[in-house]
C-alpha cells in the first residue's frame, strides 16, 4: 500500500478574521497555530496588551523576519477606572495603516474587547455606520460586549490620527479622507 503524507493541519487563531486586504485580526496565536500565520507572510504582530509576550512566539517572529508593536492597553475599559487611551488607539492606526508594516496581525488575549475598539475607530476612519461598526464588534464580543467600548469607538476623534498618505494600503484610498 502507497501511503501519502498527510499535511499538517491549518489553525487559524481564536477569533481570526481578515479586516481588510493584508490586516487581520485574533485572539493570541500559539504554537499550533504558526504554521497558519506563517502562510500569512506576515511583516508585523501588533499586540493589545499589557501583558509579558510569550519568548516562543519571539522565536516564530524572529524566524518569519517579523516586526512586532506592542501597545500597553489594559483589558478593562470600564468606568471609571479604566479606559483606554485615544493616543494608543490613534498611534496603533498609523503603524496599521502603514503599507510597510502589512500584511499585519493584530491581536489581544481573546481578539474581543481590545482589538474591537481599534477595528472599531479603524471603521469609523473608514466611514462606515455605526450601526456596521457595533455589529462586527458584536460579533467578536458575544454575550461579554462592552457598552463602554461602544461609547469609546462613538466618540474617539478619528482626526487625531496622523496617516502618511504616500504609504496608505490602498484599499483604504477609496474612503478618501479629508483630514490626512
Amino acid at each position: 500500500m502507497f501511503y501519502k503524507k498527510i499535511p499538517s493541519l491549518l489553525v487559524p487563531p481564536l477569533n481570526f478574521a481578515m479586516v481588510s486586504k493584508g490586516i487581520y485580526r485574533s485572539g493570541f496565536p500559539n504554537k499550533k497555530n504558526f504554521a497558519f500565520l506563517k502562510k500569512l507572510k506576515l511583516k508585523s504582530i501588533m499586540y493589545l496588551s499589557p501583558d509579558e509576550y510569550f519568548e516562543e512566539n519571539y522565536k516564530f517572529m524572529k524566524e518569519n523576519n517579523i516586526q512586532f508593536f506592542q501597545y500597553k492597553i489594559e483589558g478593562r475599559n470600564k468606568e471609571p477606572f479604566k479606559e483606554i487611551s485615544y493616543e494608543d488607539i490613534s498611534n496603533a492606526l498609523t503603524q496599521v495603516l502603514d503599507t510597510r508594516n502589512l500584511p499585519m496581525l493584530i491581536h489581544c488575549n481573546k481578539g474581543r474587547h481590545r482589538v474591537g475598539c481599534l477595528i472599531g475607530c479603524l471603521r469609523k476612519l473608514q466611514n462606515y455606520s455605526m450601526n456596521s461598526i457595533f455589529d462586527e464588534y458584536i460579533r467578536y464580543a458575544g454575550p461579554k460586549l462592552r457598552i463602554s467600548d461602544q461609547e469609546f469607538i462613538e466618540i474617539f476623534p478619528v482626526n487625531i490620527i496622523k496617516l502618511n498618505p504616500e504609504y496608505l494600503p490602498e484599499s483604504f484610498l477609496k474612503f478618501g479622507r479629508s483630514h490626512y
